[in-house]
């Protein structure tokens, strides 16, 4: 893995000499020059009107800005397309959305970014830059070098992995969070930060979940989320940042290799049933996830970006498509691959997550609010798999 940069206690310290500076030399000098522009103006002998200065109000974001970077003040239009940021953009989601945008708004106006290599594929369809999310003074520049206006954060250690690396998936999910909110803020932008199934745990309701409801998740992927809800929001209602999020349930697709999540197995069933006609699944046959195909995902994505503020009556929704268990998925598969085996070694770790995880979300705020409609449920999800990996010779031999 890369190596990251992390603000340490000494960045913090630099952070207060320079407010101290800022007071005590700057803004003594800055009020002496404005009344010396000023008499100079007032007294001129030309007999023309005092001229009006424009003076821009200087807002301070959450964390003191101690860069020398020069800025360039650029007006936007709201004709113009955003300039988009997505971090982890290598990940399940991040290509496809990339995609997407690029079709909507061009190009060059959605940059990529990761901290690892991209593919060839990848790197030649559009602007892809590095970047570690734990690297504030990069990330800083990347936004304002590319005058960026929205930002995409999928950042993020998932269920599974976080379990196994407690202290990574701290420092990614939740130091991450803090350096992407702070530059959002600093710099006006819209700010979309997914959350999940996984910020709920086992005393919230799981038949349906609600949008507001307890949220007392076990997992450090899970108490992160949470914590990116509740930041955002606050930065929001602090700081008025226009925050954007949405809890995806488990996300299905095609052109990516699972990712460590728990619902990963409604993944790998397809490309196990393609490649050698067998799935072994890690939870029981009965458990109850909601899922999502992922261009019902990345579609509401979208639509959750570009809504009217005002139409937006919270700032954290819940969305939802179907809800199948591993059992129904196979059954499923089994009526275009009859010859499928399924067997089952329960992933004890994987189980328990799943065991406290919504049964079914309830996601009528999304649908009224803002218009949300999903397009995939389960015959169509499994149909649309099949196709798209590759298994015509298999289905043809089935049939």
């Amino acid at each position: 893995m890369a190596s990251r940069s992390c603000r340490s206690g000494g960045v913090v310290e630099d952070d207060k000499i320079q407010t101290i500076y800022l007071v005590t030399v700057k803004m003594p000098v800055i009020r002496t020059l404005s009344k010396v522009a000023k008499h100079a103006l007032l007294s001129s002998g030309c007999g023309c009107q005092p001229i009006t200065v424009a003076v821009r109000t200087i807002s301070f974001s959450p964390r003191q800005v101690t860069s020398d970077a020069s800025f360039h003040s650029v007006s936007f239009s709201e004709t113009d397309h955003p300039k988009v940021l997505i971090t982890g953009g290598l990940g399940q989601l991040g290509v496809g959305l990339a995609k997407r945008l690029r079709k909507r708004f061009g190009n060059n106006n959605v940059i990529l970014s990761d901290i690892r290599k991209p593919p060839s594929h990848v790197f030649h369809s559009g602007p892809f830059i590095y970047s570690d999310i734990l690297d504030y003074k990069n990330l800083r520049e990347i936004v304002v070098n590319n005058r960026i206006t929205w930002l995409v954060h999928y950042s993020a250690l998932l269920s599974a992995v976080g379990e196994a690396n407690v202290a990574l998936a701290r420092d990614v999910n939740i130091t991450g969070l803090h350096n992407i909110l702070d530059i959002a803020a600093e710099h006006g932008l819209r700010l979309f930060v997914p959350s999940t199934i996984g910020a709920f745990g086992p005393t919230s309701p799981r038949n349906p979940t609600p949008d507001l409801c307890v949220q007392r998740p076990r997992t450090i992927y899970g108490v992160s989320k949470v914590h990116a809800e509740l930041m955002g929001e606050y930065y929001h209602h602090r700081y008025g940042l226009d925050f954007r999020c949405l809890r995806y349930p488990g996300i299905i697709s095609a052109d990516s290799q699972p990712g460590g999540g728990t619902t990963d197995y409604a993944v790998a069933i397809f490309h196990d049933a393609v490649k050698t006609g067998k799935f072994e699944c890690n939870l029981k046959p009965d458990t109850r996830l909601p899922m999502m195909y992922i261009d019902d995902c990345l579609r509401a994505t979208v639509e959750m970006m570009e809504a009217p503020t005002d139409t937006l009556s919270m700032r954290t929704y819940n969305i939802n498509a179907m809800s199948f268990t591993p059992e129904e998925l196979a059954h499923e598969v089994q009526k275009q691959l009859p010859d499928l085996e399924v067997t089952y070694d329960i992933d004890q770790v994987r189980q328990a997550i799943a065991d406290s995880w919504p049964m079914n979300f309830e996601d009528s705020n999304a649908r009224n609010d803002w218009g949300w409609k999903h397009d995939y449920d389960l015959p169509e999800l499994v149909q649309t798999m099949l196709n798209y990996i590759g298994s015509d010779s298999r289905v043809a031999q089935a049939n």
